[in-house]
């Protein structure tokens, strides 16, 4: 009985490592397109610290100077306000997630007049250049994951004011267009 169970331990510990093995050569599955990574959401509207950051934004805008400086500001901006329109998307704070897609495209658009400024100045600008594309591929392949979960439409009705119809689908259009043409 004793040597039985033995050899059914045996062959079990052998199933196991075979299924292991097996598993570990297939194939796995990458879910990310692109290798940028775009930040972790900061402070979210309606924080007590999402005005301090407002604050601090305006501030680091005269801190990163020149070419170089502005297009890392601008970058870095559109990075935190599309996690941040993001997040709010996946909330369902369709208002709010579109004044922070408006806030990225604002950012977005004003980086590829620096890499020009750095051209006409003589830098090298080609790692600036892979970044700008590496940078977005990312936003293209979040805002279509963006698009997929939210309505085409949206009417936000406040408690006592005027509705206001938000026309997602477009704006999300408008930012992969933008984002495209600095492919």
């Amino acid at each position: 009985m004793q040597k039985k169970l033995k050899v059914e331990m045996k062959s079990l510990i052998w199933v196991y490592l075979l299924v292991f093995v097996v598993l570990k050569c297939l194939p796995s599955n990458a879910f990310a397109e692109s290798s940028y990574v775009l930040p972790y959401p900061s402070a979210m509207p309606g924080s007590i610290f999402y005005r301090l950051n407002l604050i601090r934004e305006e501030i680091l805008r005269y801190w990163y100077f020149g070419d170089f400086g502005g297009f890392h500001f601008n970058l870095k901006q559109s990075d935190k306000y599309l996690v941040e329109a993001k997040t709010l998307f996946d909330y369902k704070q369709y208002l709010l997630a579109h004044k922070a897609l408006q806030k990225s495209d604002k950012y977005f658009k004003e980086i590829y007049p620096y890499i020009l400024s750095a051209k006409e100045n003589g830098k090298d600008i080609t790692d600036k250049e892979k970044i700008l594309k590496s940078a977005s591929h990312k936003h293209i392949e979040e805002l279509v994951k963006i698009k997929e979960n939210v309505p085409v439409v949206f009417d936000w009705v406040p408690e006592k004011s005027s509705p206001t119809t938000l026309r997602l689908w477009e704006a999300l259009d408008e930012s992969i267009k933008q984002r495209k043409e600095r492919l």
